[in-house]
């Protein structure tokens, strides 16, 4: 939408500065700029590739348009038809034998006829203008595309700083959880928080998180703070997170929790992307990761991103989709593959014919963790159709990290 516009315009205006220049050459650049840049990572986003394919197929038009000019003497047609079936033919043979099948090969080689007084320029001018293009896209690939994880979807946000309210069961677990996922950031920090009813419980409070905090430290290496505040729960996370430059809150959930789960609401409203651990295990490893990804997005990045995390050091992750029939294979296994290229640590796609709790139900024993989004940008008529995902899985038998991307407006 905005590369494939400006390369165009700028071979229009230095074609505008050469009274020779064909524009019969615009129609397979423009085509076969969109074949690059459409999918990067696609069989046909080969900068060899798009600039031989297309000069070949123009230069087998020209020889084509000589042949058979040679055999009529110059008294056919204006566009001689045996000149265009000949043309195709070879553009066809010679992109085969080259190995440099472009699509838009055979339009260069069709449009060549339409001017015979210039058809060796025409030629030049493809290969001039193809690699024009080319180069552009390389640019693009290696400055952009590469770095989209970073520059689309929101990831300059590092949550590598994780603050965590200690509240409920499973906050020490938690706060584990939290260390591993700032730990492969040498700026990564943990922050313990703990909110009391009355300033008089502050030191004992205090003590205990103190010692937790220790434990941090020694076992993971990731510095760990303490942060003990009175007043209200989420207020006081907000202010706490803000003041202590956290981007991240790892909280506790339970499901059979009322308050924790209206905390937990609370949180995901707030501006910070924030993390909701169910613990049911006793470990303080998750190497073995499942990410559901449902659609791709700034919440699918994350996840991916926080279980690579998890599972550095000869650790494994899988990401799946759960698809309702065969017709949808193809689109989802495209989708997985775009969000899995965004980080460089090896993945698993998996594309499941079932549907969610099945799939989890029949798999959760191989992994120490599933993690699924939030449903956060569902609409209350699809969160009623569908109950998120994350409330289908109570019955799970492993670890779950619910994750909502923060608003930072």
């Amino acid at each position: 939408m905005v590369v494939v516009p400006a390369v165009v315009g700028l071979v229009t205006q230095l074609s505008n500065s050469l009274t020779l220049f064909s524009f019969l050459l615009f129609p397979p650049l423009a085509s076969g700029s969109y074949t690059l840049f459409a999918n990067p990572g696609g069989e046909y986003a080969d900068p060899t590739r798009f600039i031989a394919g297309l000069t070949a197929g123009a230069g087998c038009g020209w020889a084509a348009l000589r042949a058979i000019d040679a055999a009529t003497a110059g008294t056919g047609p204006a566009v001689s038809p045996a000149a265009a079936a000949f043309s195709i033919l070879l553009a066809g043979l010679a992109t085969w034998a080259l190995d440099v099948e472009e699509p838009s090969a055979y339009s260069a080689a069709l449009l060549v006829l339409a001017a015979p007084d210039r058809a060796a320029l025409y030629v030049l001018f493809t290969l001039v203008g193809s690699t024009l293009v080319a180069g552009v896209f390389l640019a693009w690939r290696r400055w952009f595309y590469d770095r989209r994880a970073s520059l689309l979807y929101g990831s300059i946000r590092g949550d590598d700083n994780v603050i965590v309210p200690m509240r409920g069961a499973g906050a020490e677990r938690t706060a584990l959880f939290a260390a591993r996922l700032a730990a492969p950031h040498e700026a990564g920090k943990v922050v313990l928080l703990g909110v009391v009813d009355d300033e008089a419980d502050a030191d004992a409070v205090a003590e205990h998180l103190e010692d937790r905090a220790a434990r941090i430290r020694r076992g993971v290496g990731v510095p760990c703070e303490v942060v003990v505040a009175a007043g209200d729960p989420v207020a006081t996370l907000r202010r706490a997170a803000r003041e202590t430059g956290c981007d991240l809150v790892a909280t506790p959930y339970a499901d059979d929790d009322a308050g924790a789960s209206a905390f937990v609401r609370a949180v995901f409203d707030g501006p910070q992307d924030a993390v909701a651990f169910r613990s049911v295990g006793e470990g303080d490893r998750w190497r073995r990761v499942l990410v559901l990804v449902a659609r791709p997005g700034d919440s699918a990045h994350a996840m991916v991103d926080f279980a690579t995390r998890l599972a550095r050091d000869a650790g494994h992750v899988s990401v799946c989709t759960c698809v309702g029939s065969e017709r949808e294979r193809r689109s989802a296994e495209a989708r997985l593959a775009n969000v899995v290229e965004t980080v460089d640590d090896p993945v698993e796609t998996r594309i499941a014919r079932s549907d969610v709790e099945s799939f989890v139900d029949a798999n959760a024993g191989a992994y120490d963790l599933v993690m699924v989004g939030s449903s956060g940008d569902r609409s209350g008529v699809s969160r009623a159709v569908s109950p998120p995902t994350f409330e289908r899985l109570r019955g799970v038998d492993c670890d779950v990290a619910v994750v909502d991307r923060g608003d930072p407006r």
